[in-house]
């Protein structure tokens, strides 16, 4: 199975926006927590048996109020930063004018022109993401032509298909609902990953930050990257859906 995880450069006012503009964190802050999800997840890429594919956007597909320099450099030092090894991983830019057009011309073309078996695209905020998730995914796809993972708030943390379906639109919220019935209007199969948060928006960094304090709590191991840059900057929640700090 090749696993996509579509990457924005790591920029003030771009990566995880929502946060910021949420007044979660700054601007700056956001980045470092994007950063640090995105080493996390293609770390656990790389730990599966999964072949990791970066999907990087570029000059063409970024907004014109962010300033990022090369964009390909910027997203390239990210995992060179996470990965010890980058031999075996591929570098991609993405193409298309919506996130929906983009992942579907992945996707369709992994499946269609390269002959992959599965293709599964992976949210670089799921800093909580596991080889063993990947790998169940991957089994997953045995039976189903269509499996979803799900963030807990309508939205998918990850999506794999073994069949293209009709990607127009597809990526609009709530995503999990829309891409399951694109999937069984496809006459597909589909299946459900276990549920994952990501840190794109308050509550799922909040439940993010419970997850990690549970592992430690119970001996676990932990999202590294992500862990050392929630006690960083010092992020608590008290209630499991809202971010206080120190």
């Amino acid at each position: 199975m090749i696993v996509v995880v579509p990457v924005d450069p790591p920029v003030d006012g771009l990566a995880c926006r929502s946060l910021a503009a949420a007044d979660v964190v700054s601007e700056a802050e956001a980045a470092d927590l994007y950063r640090a999800a995105a080493a996390d997840a293609v770390s656990a890429v790389a730990m599966s048996g999964g072949e990791l594919l970066v999907n990087y956007r570029d000059d063409e597909t970024l907004p014109d109020s962010v300033s990022v320099g090369d964009p390909e450099t910027a997203c390239r030092s990210m995992i060179e930063d996470a990965l010890a090894d980058l031999e075996d991983v591929r570098f991609e830019r993405q193409v298309g004018s919506t996130p929906s057009a983009r992942i579907g011309n992945t996707v369709t073309h992994l499946l269609e022109r390269e002959d992959a078996s599965s293709v599964a695209v992976l949210e670089p905020t799921a800093a909580l993401i596991r080889r063993t998730e990947i790998d169940g995914v991957a089994m997953s796809m045995r039976r189903h032509e269509v499996v979803l993972g799900p963030d807990g708030a309508g939205s998918n943390y990850l999506s794999a298909f073994s069949e293209p379906i009709d990607f127009a639109d597809a990526y609009e919220q709530p995503t999990l609902s829309r891409l399951a019935r694109r999937g069984v209007d496809a006459g597909h199969s589909v299946g459900f990953a276990p549920t994952v948060p990501t840190i794109a928006d308050e509550r799922g960094l909040a439940a993010t930050i419970v997850a990690i304090e549970a592992w430690r709590a119970a001996g676990r191991p932990v999202p590294e990257s992500t862990a050392a840059t929630v006690d960083e900057l010092e992020l608590e929640t008290a209630d499991g859906r809202s971010i206080s700090r120190d």
